[in-house]
């Protein structure tokens, strides 16, 4: 479709250019081809601005029956991959089809017919048959008088994003998915531990394995829905995660908004699982003392590192001769992950510093 309205030797001529005696075409217009011109007052500007924006751009003339095209721009021809002479004088529903919207449809209509600006997303066809999803922003264009002479129409092609958008929506559709079935796998595990402690007599060591399977099921609940997009929020994954432990303000969280790949909450949630029950067990939550705990959490390069400080409880003495299992465990989660864990046993308590490498980021 050419980059101009229908001249006045064709059958169909504006209203705007019967009124306006300057419209006919300049003859000082320079860098703008034959194709490009626009015979209106308007001009240069005009003409210039359409032959170069990579926005599709048409014009409608509402005074002539059922409002023909009468202008448009090389990329409006681009995008349909119709000719000038197949357009021209046509309305534009000739670009809908098959599975366009009829609820879009209709509020083009209504725009029109209150002279009214609307934002609408339809599926339009090109001349091949390929549909494309056209975001059309429509509006009245007027003259000095007020009197209405056009319909301006900008196409831009939002095939990809309508794509990327229904994509995240089937991501996010799985995670929550995912998230019901293991809600129920980590309470099938659960039960199965408890029964199993029950029946062998080994009650305390089950509620200490469960102990960490509801950790990681904190962890994941938490994260799930995020996990769709790549990366989560870590504040919100720890909080979930200590919440059992968060009792008369005795845990400070001092981190800021960083985020991490869904993988690495597994590490992330174990070993603050340990340290928590260890800080219950023996460190800044034992007994009635009223020790505290702070825990921050900063991205730094390609890792996400995680300290936690006890303060409070029972004075320690040197390094304790056995760290015990939960200690064990977390040494072999975290040298797996390529990570670190450094413990400094100061009197006041622990103090601990979890590095985690971020995958794909080193």
């Amino acid at each position: 479709m050419a980059d101009h309205p229908e001249r006045q030797d064709q059958a169909s001529t504006s209203q705007a250019s019967m009124n306006d005696p300057q419209a006919r075409p300049r003859s000082d217009m320079r860098d703008v081809g034959d194709e490009d011109r626009f015979s209106d007052s308007s001009g240069v500007l005009f003409e210039q601005a359409m032959a170069q924006t990579r926005m599709a751009v048409c014009l409608s003339d509402p005074n002539q029956p059922d409002q023909p095209i009468v202008f448009a721009n090389r990329a409006f021809r681009r995008l349909t991959g119709y000719d000038e002479a197949e357009i021209l004088g046509r309305n534009c529903r000739f670009l809908q089809g098959p599975k366009t919207n009829k609820h879009a449809v209709a509020k083009v209509r209504e725009a029109i017919e209150n002279e009214d600006v609307v934002v609408v997303e339809l599926l339009n066809y090109r001349k091949d048959g390929t549909p494309f999803w056209n975001a059309l922003h429509l509006g009245p264009i007027y003259d000095s008088q007020g009197n209405l002479i056009y319909f301006f129409g900008s196409q831009w092609d939002v095939s990809d994003v309508r794509a990327a958008r229904a994509e995240e929506r089937h991501a996010r559709e799985m995670a929550r998915e995912l998230s019901h079935r293991m809600k129920n796998m980590f309470a099938v595990i659960s039960g199965i531990v408890n029964v199993m402690g029950r029946v062998r007599g080994v009650e305390s060591e089950a509620a200490e394995i469960n102990s960490r399977i509801q950790a990681l099921g904190r962890a994941y609940e938490t994260t799930l829905d995020e996990a769709s997009v790549g990366l989560i929020d870590l504040g919100p994954a720890v909080k979930a995660i200590l919440e059992p432990y968060d009792f008369d303000d005795r845990l400070e969280f001092l981190g800021n908004g960083a985020q991490v790949p869904f993988s690495a909450m597994s590490l992330i949630g174990l070993v603050l699982h340990e340290l928590a029950a260890n800080a219950t067990r023996y460190g800044a939550w034992a007994g009635e003392g009223g020790g505290r705990v702070q825990l921050d959490w900063q991205r730094s390069g390609g890792d996400v590192v995680l300290t936690w400080i006890e303060t409070g409880g029972p004075t320690i003495d040197g390094v304790p001769a056995d760290t015990g299992t939960g200690a064990k465990i977390m040494d072999r989660m975290v040298a797996a992950a390529r990570g670190s864990i450094e413990r400094d046993w100061k009197p006041e308590g622990l103090h601990a510093v979890l590095t985690v490498p971020i995958e794909g980021d080193r």
